[in-house]
């Protein structure tokens, strides 16, 4: 497999690399009078502004929780975007990163979307940059180029298919079916198992996300060791090592299934730990275990959690609908040429009884 040079630096100067260290704004504490009453606040302002919140599972528990009590949804990146796109409210507010809000906006031109934070990006957004992928792209003009969800509209638009970690496996083996060779980007902990799983010819950008980089596959040995009866529930984007020893591999939703139909009464969870609220709250009985990012000698045992995702809160949220702004805006070239690879996306999937099955009513898909 080739290796491409671009990649994300996630050490700084003192050699961190822990998520808790990464840059972040991120809000201050509340106690639970300004939750309640920034909730109160929220709920009246969408309402009044013909405003749906729809919510990733990774952000904080209360602005999951706000979105379902008034009317929005808790999903992965695509089930928000189409959740918005099918809902009849006039402004779609996104609580996750900035190419969530990207992704509702191709979809939903015609609405404002809004987000309490723009600043909050993605490691494998900001990995892979539009004009040195694109560059990339041409020196391999025989590849068909597929690009994960978390990428910019501008490499969306750059692109031939966009997938969801619920998809790609079924896209990229119809493609290797029809004799095609894969130019991905640009998480390559998730290229390489659609690679091992599918055969597939795929040169692949060097991009990894934050979060999932730092599962450790020797720590989550001894944590099995630990809990011999606990299901391992693994996101392809985790390192080969962590994968390895999982029970179940899979996008979100089916980390969440897995965890509400198994018979198991312990999980140990390697994906970012902003999905165990949701988690807690469809299956109370289940025991679940945080999987280690580090070993003890690290900042911490494990801190699973996107730095940039933890950017967005319940005064953010108020104070973006107060002011109608920050507002997600694309130029119209760009996003009709994004629109194309994720319209290709869903009509194979709706085709696609494999695909449609990762998507899953309530869940998600990524």
């Amino acid at each position: 497999m080739e290796q491409v040079l671009f990649d994300y630096t996630r050490q700084g100067g003192a050699g961190l690399s822990c998520t808790a260290q990464a840059w972040a704004k991120t809000p201050a504490p509340l106690n639970p009078s300004q939750k309640q009453a920034l909730k109160a606040r929220a709920a009246e302002l969408l309402k009044a502004k013909n405003a749906v919140l729809v919510a990733h599972f990774y952000v904080d528990g209360d602005l999951q929780d706000l979105a379902l009590e008034t009317g929005g949804c808790v999903s992965d990146s695509l089930e928000m975007a189409r959740f918005g796109r099918d809902h009849e409210a006039s402004t779609l507010v996104v609580a996750g990163v900035r190419f969530m809000g990207e992704s509702a906006k191709i979809l939903s031109p015609e609405k404002r979307v809004l987000m309490p934070d723009l600043d909050a990006t993605c490691s494998l957004d900001l990995g892979c940059p539009a004009d040195q992928f694109a560059a990339f792209c041409d020196a391999h003009p025989d590849r068909t180029v597929v690009v994960y969800a978390n990428t910019s509209a501008a490499v969306k638009a750059r692109a031939d298919w966009m997938v969801t970690s619920s998809c790609a496996l079924e896209i990229v083996s119809a493609l290797k079916a029809e004799g095609k060779k894969i130019l991905w980007a640009p998480d390559r902990h998730l290229g390489r198992y659609i690679e091992e799983q599918t055969g597939a010819d795929m040169l692949m950008w060097a991009g990894d996300c934050i979060v999932h980089n730092e599962f450790k596959g020797l720590e989550l040995q001894l944590l099995r060791e630990q809990h011999p009866e606990a299901k391992i529930l693994v996101h392809p984007e985790s390192p080969q090592s962590v994968v390895a020893l999982a029970d179940v591999v899979g996008s979100t939703s089916a980390l969440i299934k897995a965890v509400v139909e198994g018979e198991a009464q312990e999980y140990i969870v390697a994906t970012d730990n902003g999905i165990l609220h949701r988690m807690r709250q469809l299956a109370p009985t289940k025991t679940l275990i945080e999987a280690p990012t580090a070993g003890s000698s690290a900042t911490c045992k494990s801190c699973a959690h996107c730095p940039w995702m933890a950017m967005n809160g319940l005064q953010g949220l108020v104070d973006c609908l107060e002011r109608g702004l920050p507002e997600i805006e694309i130029d119209e070239a760009t996003r009709v040429k994004a629109l194309g690879c994720i319209e290709r996306m869903l009509d194979f999937t709706a085709k696609s009884k494999a695909a449609a099955a990762g998507l899953v009513p309530g869940i998600g898909a990524a």
